[in-house]
This record gives C-alpha cells, sequence and structure tokens, in this order.
C-alpha cells in the first residue's frame, strides 16, 4: 500500500498543464526531495509539496494567468505591457483562456484534492492527524483565492479527483466551512503542538507546527474581515478567537507563511515577468526592465509620493530620463513594447525568491482595521497596529527609515504624469499622508488599506479583495479607448469578478446555471459584485 501511494502521487504529476501566452518550465517535481525515506515520508512530502502548488501556481503560465495579468493589475501592482495582445483582464475584454484558470486548470483544484487523499491516507497509515490538519489549512489558503475570484463555486461536493462537475455553493456557505475546517486544524495543531513534521515535506515551515498555528489563526482573521460588512456577528467572533486562541497569530516576519521552494528551479513569477524582455537598446547598452509585466503607475504613485524607500526592493529603475521610478498605466490601449513599454519600471522579483502567501504586516493591519472600522477587540489600539504594520514590512523587505515615513503629515500620492504622453491621469488618488490620524471610520480604514496595500506587494488577488470589499485604495480608471469591455465595466469600479468558464456551461450546465440564477446575486459578468464585496 506504500507503494500505491507514491505511484498515486506520481500519476498526480502527469496531470495537464495551461499554455496560452508563452513557454513554462516544468517544476512540479521536487528537487529538494531525498531519496532515503520511508515510502509514507515519501509519499507524504510528495503531495505536500504539490499542495502547496496549489495556493500559488508553482507552473509558469498557471501563475502568469492568475497573478501577473489577472489579480496584478486588478490590485494596481502590475500592468500588462504585450501590446500583442487584444484581450486581457486589464482591458475588461479576456477571452475564457485567460480567466478560465482558476476554477479549471489541471494544476489548481485537481492537484489540491488528490493530494488531499493521499496526505489522509497516509495519516490514517501512521495514525498522526497533523499532516492532515496542515493540508486542510492550505486547502482553505488556495481556495478561498477561487472563491474571492467567481463568488459561488463547487465545494462541498468536489470529487476526490477534483471534479467539479458538481453543485455549487455560496460564498456565503464557502466562507462558514472555512471557518469550520480552519478551526478543527487549529484545534488539532494545538494538541500536537510539539508534533515535529518531516521538513522535506514542509517548504513553508519546516515542519514547526507553531508556525503553522500561527498562519492558520491569521488566515481566519483575514477571512472574518472580509466578511466583516455583510456578516458582522460572526466576523467579530471568529477574528477575536483568532486573536485569543493560545497559539498566537503572525506578529513576526520569522512566522510569515511563504513556500521557500525555489532553488534549482526559478520563482514562476520572476519567469513570468521577463517573458519578452527587451535585453539591449539599439546602442547595445543593457535594458534593465522586464518582459511582458510591468509595475502599475497606481503603487508607483503612492510610493513616489510618500517617498516610500521600498521602492527600490519592490521595483526596477524606469529608462525614460527624469524619472528614477515610474509605472506603466494598466486598463489602457497597450503600447509598443520594444518603442516604449519596455522603459517602464518592472517588478523587482528574483530567481530563486520564496512565494509569499501571508506576512506579519498584513497581520497588524487587519487587527487595526479589527478595532478602527468595526470595534472587534484585537487585543490594542488601531494606532499601534498600524504602524506596527509599517515597522514590519519595512523589516520584511530590509529598509531604514519607518519613523520618517510614518511622521509624514502631508506627502500624498503624486499626480500621474505618463512620460510617454498618451495616458496621464490628472486627478489626486488620495488626499491622506501616511501620519496616523483618529479620524473618520472611512478616513481610518482608507488609511490603513492603503499602507496594507503597499505591504502585501506582490499578493494582487488579495489587494484586488481588498479593493472590491472597501474601496480602497482609489486607483486609476482604465481609459475611454481602454476599457473595451462595451458598458459592461464601469472604469472606476474595475472588474468584480471573473466570468464562469465557458466550459461550465457544457460539462457542469444544470449547476452553474443555477449558481447564476440563485447565488451569485446578479449575471455572469464581470460587473456583479460578490457577496461581501461593497455595493456602491
Amino acid at each position: 500500500m506504500k507503494h500505491t501511494i507514491s505511484k498515486i502521487f506520481a500519476g498526480a504529476l502527469l496531470l495537464g498543464t495551461v499554455s496560452c501566452t508563452a513557454n513554462y518550465l516544468d517544476i512540479n517535481s521536487n528537487p529538494y526531495q531525498p531519496g532515503d525515506l520511508t515510502a509514507d515520508d515519501y509519499a507524504l512530502g510528495s503531495a505536500m509539496n504539490s499542495l502547496a502548488s496549489g495556493v500559488i501556481s508553482s507552473d509558469v503560465n498557471t501563475a502568469q494567468f492568475t497573478e501577473a495579468l489577472m489579480g496584478g493589475p486588478l490590485a494596481g501592482y502590475f500592468a500588462p505591457a504585450n501590446a500583442g495582445w487584444e484581450n486581457t483582464v486589464s482591458n475588461y475584454n479576456p477571452t475564457d483562456d485567460w480567466t478560465n484558470v482558476l476554477l479549471k486548470s489541471a494544476k489548481v483544484i485537481p492537484v489540491i484534492y488528490t493530494n488531499l487523499g493521499i496526505i489522509e491516507t497516509v495519516s490514517e497509515q501512521t495514525g498522526s492527524p497533523v499532516p492532515m490538519a496542515i493540508a486542510n489549512i492550505i486547502k482553505v489558503a488556495a481556495m478561498h483565492r477561487i472563491t474571492d475570484t467567481y463568488g459561488p463555486i463547487p465545494y462541498s461536493k468536489i470529487g476526490a479527483d477534483g471534479s467539479i462537475n458538481t453543485p455549487y455553493d455560496s460564498v456565503e456557505e464557502i466562507y462558514m466551512a472555512f471557518f469550520d475546517e480552519l478551526d478543527a486544524s487549529i484545534a488539532t495543531l494545538n494538541e500536537n503542538s510539539e508534533y515535529k513534521l518531516v521538513a522535506t515535506a514542509d517548504y513553508v515551515y519546516s515542519g514547526d507546527i507553531k508556525k503553522w498555528i500561527r498562519y492558520a489563526n491569521s488566515l481566519k482573521l483575514r477571512l472574518a474581515i472580509r466578511i466583516a460588512n455583510v456578516k458582522p456577528d460572526v466576523a467579530r467572533e471568529k477574528a477575536e478567537e483568532a486573536v485569543n486562541d493560545p497559539g498566537g497569530l503572525i506578529t513576526s516576519n520569522a512566522d510569515n507563511a511563504a513556500w521557500h521552494y525555489f532553488g534549482s528551479v526559478q520563482n514562476p513569477l520572476y519567469v513570468a515577468v521577463n517573458y519578452n524582455r527587451v535585453s539591449t537598446h539599439d546602442d547595445g547598452t543593457a535594458c534593465t526592465s522586464t518582459g511582458d509585466t510591468h509595475a502599475a503607475a497606481d503603487i508607483i504613485c503612492y510610493m513616489n509620493g510618500y517617498d516610500d524607500p521600498r521602492r527600490e526592493m519592490y521595483f526596477t529603475k524606469s529608462e525614460w530620463e527624469g524619472y528614477d521610478y515610474v509605472g506603466l498605466r494598466h486598463g489602457i490601449e497597450i503600447p509598443e513594447h520594444g518603442a516604449i513599454g519596455h522603459k517602464f519600471s518592472g517588478p523587482n522579483i528574483k530567481a530563486n525568491d520564496a512565494l509569499q502567501w501571508m506576512n506579519a504586516a498584513e497581520v497588524a493591519f487587519l487587527r487595526a482595521e479589527g478595532v478602527a472600522v468595526y470595534g472587534f477587540n484585537m487585543g490594542g489600539t488601531a494606532k499601534d497596529f498600524y504602524e506596527q504594520g509599517v515597522r514590519l514590512s519595512f523589516e520584511q523587505w530590509g529598509v531604514t527609515g519607518a519613523d520618517t515615513y510614518l511622521a509624514q503629515e502631508t506627502a500624498v500620492p503624486e499626480i500621474y504624469d505618463d512620460p510617454s504622453g498618451s495616458n496621464d491621469y490628472n486627478a489626486q488618488l488620495s488626499t491622506l499622508s501616511v501620519k496616523w490620524v483618529d479620524g473618520s471610520k472611512d478616513e481610518m480604514q482608507e488609511r490603513i488599506l492603503i499602507q496594507k496595500w503597499i505591504a502585501n506587494y506582490p499578493l494582487g488577488n488579495e489587494a484586488w479583495a481588498d479593493y472590491r470589499r472597501t474601496g480602497y485604495p482609489h486607483l486609476i480608471p482604465a481609459t475611454a479607448a481602454g476599457n473595451m469591455s462595451n458598458g459592461e465595466v464601469d472604469s472606476n469600479r474595475g472588474a468584480r469578478r471573473m466570468r464562469y468558464p465557458h466550459d461550465e456551461y457544457v460539462s457542469n450546465a444544470q449547476n452553474v446555471q443555477n449558481a447564476v440564477s440563485t447565488l451569485l446575486g446578479g449575471p455572469d459578468l464581470m460587473s456583479t459584485d460578490l457577496w461581501w464585496a461593497k455595493k456602491n
């Protein structure tokens, strides 16, 4: 049976791939797995690491679609820079192969559920509930990204092989299930906190169960704040449980949740953003920026205005004379890359960077918002948590000057001046500076969300969810020419979700039609708000 488990996993690695915009690296094998493990350890290590790839995919094309071309642009982090793309998420006219990935790719849900089954079998054989508890935390981390993208999705009835030809669940039902699953996992891990998971099964925390508890509580807090506008009593209960759990929250960068998988293989976002890179200028000098993906004008306008020292860690310098850091506006007619696009700042992602899942700064900002906006008991003051969030982010990125940054009273985001002269945006994005002020709930929420957004870079899907939930930070809208949705999407509000894949209307027609008519709360359009989103 032990050998069977390993064979099952090997079969899971043969699942198909998504490949539309470029070639990809096959990095679903585990180059770090030693050869002297027991069959159970080997099966567990392989399955756990494959499962972890379902959060932010290790597959380049999958990550390109979900992070670089969807979450990143919609969050104001990235802008697509390939003028050959006629249908993009940023232009609100994506084709199905751009938007179906999180729900239909063989690299996501089938990988998650196939490996959950393997881990369950190993847990049963070894008599330890710990691996399964961790696996369920990872499942929630992955699946909340999917429901946050589409709204209602198949969840409670998904097959063991990841088949989604099943009835859909409402977002509310899914979130309640998330809380139940996290609560069960936290209880199990608290009871087994001294257990040591084999390190090769865990490239997040190297088998440290106490860190997994802190991550699970922090993830629970994230989800609680997500629903605070629509289910305040449950949100309060779950948020305060997370804060008060004896296992604690992520409060130190040493406990940040990140997948440290990349060594002999490369971080998929590094590969994706550098596709079609202009390596040299006509005169032979090196080009320092990226390829198909550049830094968005939005985040650089905020960071330039605040003179944020994290810029050099986040982005490459531009090649426009007179501009150190300047982003490309998304939601525009994409300029020709060789002549114009390559000159804009690019994401400064390294080949061996870990994939971030959640950081201590985000947790501090969640607690700040819980106190300031919702009146939850988060164990401190909004001001203290807000300032802690900024300091933790500075520490995470290895920059100094947090005190000076936090003392700013007059600095505001800069006006966007497009060096190419085509896509200026002359409105002020925010009138708020950095220094904490005990103001109105709206003002405090905006200030918290601006700094949380900056600190969460490059977690675009999480930032996009925050934007839809709160309306903050204010982002640069698509241009009239760049909004190609034929009136479907409001440029000022942006895309609110992704449409269901066309294949669902063929392979799972009755269930998806029922989801749209009874669960979604509107038509299957990019303009329809999700259950927890701000509606105006």
